[in-house]
């Protein structure tokens, strides 16, 4: 004798009237490599010198200076950062369509 505590109800499965997909990646063009290429070009030149001008003109291998370029490298590495997650992480929007078509009515 089997014993049932309970009895699944049989579920029917609806489709949704629009499926999406995953969204698809945006490749950057090439202007926008080439401006972030710049961007990468002149934070590295710039911080060499910065770091060269901390080191030797203020006296830094001579003596203990306060590493003030710390805080110029960390800020516009931040930066640099957002300027390559907005180039090469960029989806495009799946529900902008429905969101236009909802807009117009």
């Amino acid at each position: 004798m089997q014993v049932v505590f309970f009895k699944a109800k049989k579920t029917t499965f609806v489709p949704l009237k629009k499926t999406y997909s995953m969204s698809n990646k945006i490749s950057p063009s090439a202007k926008q490599k080439g401006t972030f290429i710049a961007h990468l070009f002149v934070f590295i030149i710039a911080n060499i010198a910065m770091w060269a001008y901390w080191y030797f003109v203020q006296g830094a291998n001579h003596e203990w200076k306060y590493p003030w370029a710390i805080w110029l490298t960390a800020a516009w590495a931040l930066s640099l950062l957002g300027h390559w997650a907005a180039l090469y992480t960029n989806y495009e929007d799946a529900g902008n369509e429905e969101y236009l078509r909802q807009l117009k009515n």
